[in-house]
């Protein structure tokens, strides 16, 4: 069993790659990859403890991009889609032209961070600062929603309840996702630059939970899916993440023959963020029965 999709203390989940390495050994999880947002500085950390523990680490990053070519609608309007990327097997060297790319969206990240704790502040969240959240993330460039979060239940309880499993995916709705009232974009990046700035790496790129990214509306799966597949394919993805850890196995089982019928390789994790969402386990996700299979893995680097 293998999960590649994870994130570490070095964005926007709780372990240290230390303990995200132990984790993965009690689990008996023959590969890993670590997949920390518009960044790989983890990846020394997570090489050193994974090789303690006779576990695979795959390079990796998640990363929010534009998608142009398949907009968002929303009523008689559409909009540029923002959409969670995977990337594997990326370069490491501070100099290649993708690792630059990292660079601009983490400064990206900065003035998105920067810009929602001034909205929140005229909100009515006036105790969250910049200061509070990166003391909480441990330090300003790991700052994620989670840690905005987390503050805002920590710093505001008055105005957001509680914390708790259904406090915080309410949260995350009415202010902190795509519809909510404080949601600011990370980047206006398109897949195109990202993708383009890998050519001849052997990078192998993956969407990220794609229900998520392109289910607007009550429409069918398998209607919505196959056209944005093959818009994807054709702009350098190999994978679907069709073994995503947040969804059930009925649709586990649909996403991966879909990605199959598309020529594309069913990539798969839990997308492991420890205690800031403490209902998805590593390797086993939300549901509890995520299984991502290591065939997937002997696919992805023949890719590559």
């Amino acid at each position: 069993m293998i999960d590649l999709h994870t994130h570490s203390s070095y964005s926007d989940g709780s372990d240290t790659p230390k303990q995200l390495a132990e984790r993965a050994h009690d689990l008996r999880l023959s590969a890993i990859a670590l997949t920390d947002h518009d960044t790989t500085l983890s990846h020394e950390a997570m090489a050193s403890a994974c090789a303690q523990h006779g576990i695979e680490l795959v390079p990796g990053v998640e990363v929010s991009l534009r998608d142009n070519v398949v907009p968002k609608h929303v009523g008689a309007r559409s909009a540029p889609r923002n959409v969670h990327v995977l990337a594997y097997f990326l370069p490491l060297d501070a100099s290649h032209p993708l690792q630059q790319k990292l660079v601009l969206l983490r400064r990206d990240r900065d003035v998105r961070n920067r810009a929602l704790v001034t909205l929140l502040q005229g909100l009515g969240f006036e105790r969250l600062t910049m200061d509070y959240l990166a003391d909480l993330a441990g330090n300003v460039d790991s700052i994620g929603r989670p840690h905005f979060a987390r503050a805002m239940f920590q710093l505001h309880p008055e105005i957001v309840g509680e914390m708790s499993d259904g406090a915080w995916n309410r949260l995350f709705v009415d202010w902190l996702g795509s519809s909510g009232k404080a949601y600011i974009p990370k980047t206006s990046m398109p897949i195109e630059d990202f993708v383009g700035a890998a050519e001849g790496s052997g990078t192998v790129f993956s969407i990220a939970h794609p229900l998520l990214n392109y289910m607007d509306s009550s429409t069918s799966i398998e209607s919505v899916m196959p056209p944005v597949f093959a818009s994807l394919r054709e702009r350098g993805f190999a994978g679907i993440e069709a073994y995503y850890g947040g969804t059930d196995a009925s649709t586990r089982a649909l996403m991966v023959k879909l990605t199959r019928d598309a020529g594309m390789v069913p990539t798969g994790g839990s997308d492991y963020h420890g205690t800031y969402k403490e209902s998805v386990k590593l390797g086993h996700g939300w549901s509890g029965d995520l299984r991502v299979p290591d065939e997937v893995l002997d696919e992805l680097k023949a890719v590559r």
